[in-house]
């Protein structure tokens, strides 16, 4: 039998794959389109509304020289026709400087370094105004670790052959719909 769903599945997985690319692409303006107004944010240190998600976001984020999450696989759990809940295993990288202002997310190891966290996202997503939206994200460790890495620095590379974090970044025409 067909999935019914498929279209609130699909719905639900722009969402989070919006949610990676807002965070690695730094484009804040876009969660407001992915959270509804009254939505709840826990992942480790980083808890509250997601107005205040987003600043502290940012804080721990902006600094960093780089960053790329990852997305795996997402189990769904529909428990009516406006409320999902999901979980979503995740793969972060941070490419840390020396220097970096936020001891207890990441330490100052005086260097650059890579910070891996594998984890997961358990989510609420509810269908409000025909439009679902992230109600709850509790963010997960499963593990983490840090590592010594050489060539991180793409300063030497040609323009146009890195990403950026703002509108000259190819993707600016994909997120359009989140941005507008």
């Amino acid at each position: 039998m067909m999935d019914l769903r498929l279209e609130d599945r699909e719905a639900i997985r722009d969402l989070i794959a919006a949610y990676a690319h807002a965070i690695d692409r730094r484009r804040w303006d876009m969660m407001e389109k992915l959270f509804h107004p009254d939505a709840q944010f826990q992942f480790g240190t980083v808890l509250g509304g997601w107005r205040g998600f987003v600043e502290q976001a940012q804080a721990i984020i902006d600094p960093c020289l780089a960053t790329q999450h990852q997305l795996g696989q997402v189990q769904f759990g529909f428990e009516d026709d406006v409320t999902c809940h999901t979980e979503t295993y995740m793969t972060a990288m941070h490419t840390i400087p020396a220097g970096y202002p936020i001891a207890d997310v990441f330490p100052d190891q005086g260097r650059i370094y890579s910070a891996v966290i594998a984890g997961r996202y358990v989510d609420r997503f509810e269908k409000r105004n025909e439009a679902w939206r992230i109600a709850r994200r509790i963010g997960l460790y499963d593990w983490r670790e840090f590592r010594e890495v050489e060539g991180v620095d793409l300063s030497e590379m040609p323009e146009g052959s890195t990403g950026y974090h703002d509108d000259r970044d190819p993707s600016t025409p994909v997120v359009a719909r989140w941005r507008g």
